[in-house]
């Protein structure tokens, strides 16, 4: 049997990207940190770490050993806060993560109604992007990932997690208010070929997005403005520098109008990311059941307040 705690010391190694910086987060020596990962390469037979200039890389028997290692402990996490929580919900922690769009307005509201329901259970929340946040569930970095991604660029979520589709949300063009159409209720974005284009400059699936349903209407965008906050790009929009496709999340702008796509029917999926519920605390079983009720509400509650 491989002892847990070894597979803890090769998990912050890997995740640190050297000895001496998992030492430190282990409150360890480094020479007790490389002892550690010797009795377990000798226990498995086989190397599990490469060692690099670039600092220590898993072996293929190394990443196979940790896929199976980080549901181990994973698992004897989620255990350990189960009990810490056996009495119901009079204690214990939930670790969240989210997207820009989706803190400002659904987790505002979630999180302030389960604060006022329970509490008695710490919430920690952090900011992260869909690639990086629902692997961080599967590591027991989180326990609930909130995550979007776009019917023609899903996202492939691994095992020993499940995704929940919590809400979907229309992908609208942006247009300024004095812009030609900005009258119509609806709008082909063929109409808008000659217009220079706002989206993000990361390789992302919010910017193949935009690229892809210009292609379907049968151009390719000229892309003149490009950021990776919607907010600026809702002022380019404003500031009549051009125009763009956002979700509904990114909100409203006074300087500009919001147009349905004619013919065609965009949408942004959001994913609640859990570990497999048979493993989920009974707090991260309500906190999926506040997003529900918050995602389900939402286009009756364009105004997030603060619950009393």
């Amino acid at each position: 049997m491989l002892d847990v705690r070894r597979l803890r010391v090769l998990r912050e190694v890997v995740a640190r990207g050297s000895f001496s910086a998992a030492a430190e987060s282990l409150h360890l020596s480094q020479s007790a940190v490389s002892q550690q990962i010797a009795v377990l390469e000798r226990e498995v037979g086989i190397p599990l770490l490469e060692r690099t200039t670039a600092g220590p890389k898993l072996t293929s028997a190394g990443e196979a050993l940790m896929e199976h290692g980080d549901a181990v402990i994973c698992r004897l996490e989620e255990a350990e806060r189960e009990l810490a929580q056996i009495a119901g919900l009079e204690g214990g922690r939930i670790r969240l993560v989210s997207f820009s769009t989706a803190n400002a307005t659904l987790m505002t509201r979630a999180l302030s109604i389960y604060r006022h329901r329970f509490p008695k259970i710490e919430l920690e929340f952090s900011e992260g992007d869909p690639e990086d946040s629902y692997p961080g569930v599967k590591r027991g970095d989180f326990d609930v990932a909130v995550v979007f991604d776009y019917p023609e660029f899903p996202l492939e979520f691994s095992r020993d997690v499940e995704a929940e589709l919590i809400f979907e949300e229309p992908m609208r063009v942006a247009l300024p208010v004095g812009h030609p159409l900005a009258a119509a209720k609806s709008v082909r974005l063929a109409d808008l070929e000659g217009e220079n284009w706002h989206c993000g400059a990361m390789p992302s699936s919010c910017r193949f997005q935009v690229i892809n349903l210009c292609r379907e209407a049968g151009f390719e965008p000229n892309i003149s403005f490009q950021s990776e906050d919607y907010e600026v790009i809702k002022g380019f929009v404003a500031g009549g520098l051009g125009v763009s496709i956002l979700p509904e999340l990114a909100g409203e702008h006074p300087g500009m109008v919001l147009r349905p796509i004619r013919g065609q029917k965009p949408v942004r999926r959001l994913w609640a990311v859990t570990r497999e519920s048979e493993s989920r605390s009974p707090a991260v079983e309500e906190m999926l059941g506040v997003l529900r009720e918050v995602c389900r509400t939402y286009p009756e509650q364009p105004a997030l307040q603060a619950v009393a």
